[in-house]
C-alpha cells in the first residue's frame, strides 16, 4: 500500500484535536480568550490571578494553543515570567471554538470516548454529531486562505474526536483482523449490535474509509491505512478521562484525578488502552535498540554485562523481546549455559509485576521480577545484592519512555545561575514548576543512577518536547501537541533532546554518538534513543 503524505498528516491532525478541543473550549467558556483578545499580551501570572486558575495547568493549556498556532507563547527562564500574545490568527480561530461544543459534551456526558467498548446509549447523540460534521457544522469555506486553513484545522480536530476513540475501540476488540479487512461484509456479520455498527460504518463511508454496495461494506485503501495504524491513536485516546475534567483541572481542584489512596486504579488514564497503543507505536524504536543490544552482546565475554535490568517492565514484553534477540542473534546467545543472562524486570505497579511474571513463565524465560522505583535506584541495588546476589553495576540498564514519568521531588540542590534552555510547560498537581527546577530535578535523577550505569550504560528510549512555535510551523508532521498536553496535564516532564543531553552530561553521563538516534531525524524530533555512559 502506498502511504500518501496527506494520510499521515491526517493522523497527526486528529491527535492534535484530541487534546486541543477540550482545552480550547474550556478557555473559551471561561472567558480567558476574551481577556486575551482585549489585552493582546498578558502574563501567565496575571491570567492566573484574574481567573483564580491553577497556574501549572493553565500554562500547559496556553502552550497547547500556541503549538497549534492559535496564539504566541514566550517563556523567560531567567526571570521565570511567561507571557502569551494574540497573533494574526487568534481572533478568527477563537471565533471557531464554539464548534467544539458537541464533541466536548459527548466527552463529558458519556463514556463513549473513554471506554474500550462503545456504549449503545451514546450512539444517538454521536449520530447527531456525525450529521453535523457531514454538513461541516454549517461552515462555508472562506475565500481568505488563512481563514480557510483555520476552518479546516478546527474541522480536522473534531474529526479526530469522532474517529480516534472509535478506531481504538474497534482495534482493541479485534475488529481489524485480516478477514475483516480483505472482504466485503454486512454489519450483522461482524458485530453483536449491527445497528450501532452501521451508524459508525456509514460515517466512515462518508470519510471514504469504506465503500457501500448492496448493503455490503468494504475497506478502501484510505480506510485500510487508518485501520492498520489504529494503535497510533491509542496512547492519546487513553488520556481522555483526564481531558474529560478539563474545567476542574484548570479552574477547580487540580488533584481531582489523583485521590486514589483507596486502590491502585488510575483515574486519569485508561492504562489497558495506553499499553495497547504503546505496544503498536514503539516497534520502530525497538528495531534500533535491537541493533545496539546485538552489538553489545557480540563483544568479548569479559566486556559484556552479566545481564539486563528493564526498569518499568510493564507486561514483560520488552524483556522477552530482548532475551529472544540475544539468544538468537548474538555470541552470548551461544554461551548461555556457561554465561547465563541475568534478567531483571522491575516496576512500581504490582499488577504489572504479576503480568510480567506470568508472561515470562509462559515464554520459559528465567528472570527476577521485583518491585522498583525509578527514583530510588539505591533501594533496587540493595534488593538485588541482598536477595539475589546481583550487582546492579554489572547489568545493562534499559528503559522505554519512563524517565519523564518519575515522581516529582523538589531538587535537592539548586544549581547556581541556572537558566534553563527548555521551552516546556511543567506542573505538579496544578502548581507550576519552573523550567530551571525541572532541569535541577533531572540532574538529581541522573545523579542517583550514575554510580550504577557508568560501567555498561543506561540505554533509554525517551520522549521529548519541542518549542511550540516549531510545532506550529510543522502541523501535520508531528504529534508534539498531543505529547505535550497529555504529559503536561498528567505531571510528566518531557524536555528537549539537547536539554536531556546537557543535564546527563552534568551528571557525568554522555550519550554515545555511535548509538544516538532521533525520530524523526529532523529539528522537530520528539523521540530519542541514547546509550548514556560515564
Amino acid at each position: 500500500m502506498t502511504v500518501k503524505p496527506e494520510q499521515r498528516s491526517t493522523i497527526f491532525s486528529h491527535l492534535d484535536g484530541l487534546v486541543t478541543v477540550p482545552v480550547a473550549y474550556s478557555l473559551y467558556q471561561n472567558n480567558v480568550l476574551d481577556t486575551l483578545l482585549t489585552t493582546k499580551t498578558i502574563s501567565l501570572k496575571d491570567l492566573t490571578e484574574q481567573f483564580k486558575a491553577n497556574e501549572g495547568y493553565l500554562n500547559v493549556a496556553l502552550r497547547t494553543l500556541a503549538s497549534q498556532g492559535f496564539l504566541d507563547y514566550s517563556v523567560n527562564n531567567a526571570t521565570g515570567e511567561i507571557t502569551v500574545s494574540i497573533n494574526d490568527r487568534s481572533e478568527y480561530a477563537f471565533s471557531l471554538f464554539p464548534l467544539y461544543k458537541d464533541v466536548v459534551a459527548l466527552l463529558q456526558n458519556s463514556n463513549l470516548f473513554t471506554s474500550v467498548h462503545i456504549a449503545t446509549a451514546s450512539i444517538p447523540q454521536l449520530q447527531t454529531v456525525f450529521s453535523k460534521y457531514e454538513q461541516r457544522f454549517g461552515i462555508t469555506f472562506s475565500d481568505n486562505p488563512k481563514e480557510k486553513a483555520l476552518q479546516e484545522q478546527v474541522l480536522n480536530h473534531i474529526e479526530g474526536y469522532l474517529v480516534g476513540p472509535i478506531i481504538v475501540s474497534l482495534g482493541m476488540t479485534g475488529m481489524f483482523h485480516k478477514y475483516f479487512m480483505e472482504t466485503s461484509f454486512r454489519p450483522e456479520e461482524f458485530h453483536k449490535e449491527p445497528e450501532v455498527f452501521k451508524i459508525i460504518l456509514d460515517f466512515f463511508t462518508h470519510l471514504n474509509w469504506f465503500t457501500l454496495k448492496n448493503g455490503n461494506y468494504q475497506f478502501t485503501e484510505t480506510g485500510l491505512f487508518f485501520a492498520k495504524r489504529a494503535t497510533a491513536y491509542g496512547v492519546t485516546v487513553s488520556y481522555l478521562p483526564m481531558f474529560k475534567v478539563m474545567d476542574e483541572l484548570l479552574f477547580g481542584n487540580p488533584s481531582v484525578l489523583r485521590n486514589i489512596a483507596v486502590n491502585e486504579d488510575e483515574l486519569h488514564v485508561n492504562r489497558e488502552m495506553n499499553v495497547w497503543g504503546s505496544g503498536g507505536a514503539h516497534t520502530t524504536y525497538f528495531k534500533i535498540v535491537d541493533e545496539i543490544i546485538i552489538e553489545i552482546f557480540n563483544k568479548p565475554i569479559q566486556e559484556q554485562p552479566k545481564g539486563i535490568l528493564d526498569m518499568g517492565c510493564g507486561n514483560g514484553a520488552f524483556l522477552e523481546h530482548i532475551f529472544d534477540v540475544i539468544e538468537r542473534q548474538t555470541l552470548r546467545g551461544k554461551m548461555l549455559d556457561e554465561h547465563p543472562l541475568f534478567l531483571v524486570g522491575a516496576d512500581y505497579n504490582q499488577a504489572a509485576l504479576k503480568v510480567t511474571r506470568a508472561n515470562l513463565i509462559k515464554a520459559d524465560i528465567w528472570a527476577k521480577v521485583i518491585w522498583g522505583d525509578i527514583g530510588r535506584p539505591d533501594l533496587l541495588a540493595q534488593d538485588l545484592q541482598e536477595n539475589y546476589n546481583i550487582d546492579l553495576k554489572d547489568l545493562l540498564n534499559v528503559r522505554t519512555f519512563l524517565d519523564h514519568n518519575r515522581i516529582w521531588e523538589e531538587p535537592t540542590t539548586k544549581t547556581e545561575n541556572r537558566v534553563s534552555t527548555s521551552t516546556g510547560a511543567f506542573a505538579h498537581r496544578g502548581k507550576r514548576i519552573s523550567n530551571n527546577d525541572v532541569e535541577d530535578n533531572l540532574l538529581d535523577h541522573f545523579n542517583k543512577w550514575a554510580p550504577y550505569v557508568h560501567k555498561f550504560g543506561l540505554l533509554i528510549i525517551e520522549l521529548h518536547t519541542i518549542a511550540p512555535e516549531l510545532t506550529a510551523a510543522n502541523l501535520g508532521k508531528t504529534a508534539a501537541t498531543a505529547y505535550d498536553a497529555t504529559h503536561g496535564f498528567s505531571d510528566q516532564y518531557i524536555v528537549e533532546i539537547d536539554v536531556l543531553h546537557k543535564i546527563a552530561g552534568e551528571s557525568g553521563l554522555k550519550p554515545d554518538p555511535q548509538y544516538f538516534r532521533k525520530f524523526p531525524n529532523t529539528e522537530y524530533a520528539t523521540v530519542s534513543i541514547n546509550l548514556l555512559k560515564g
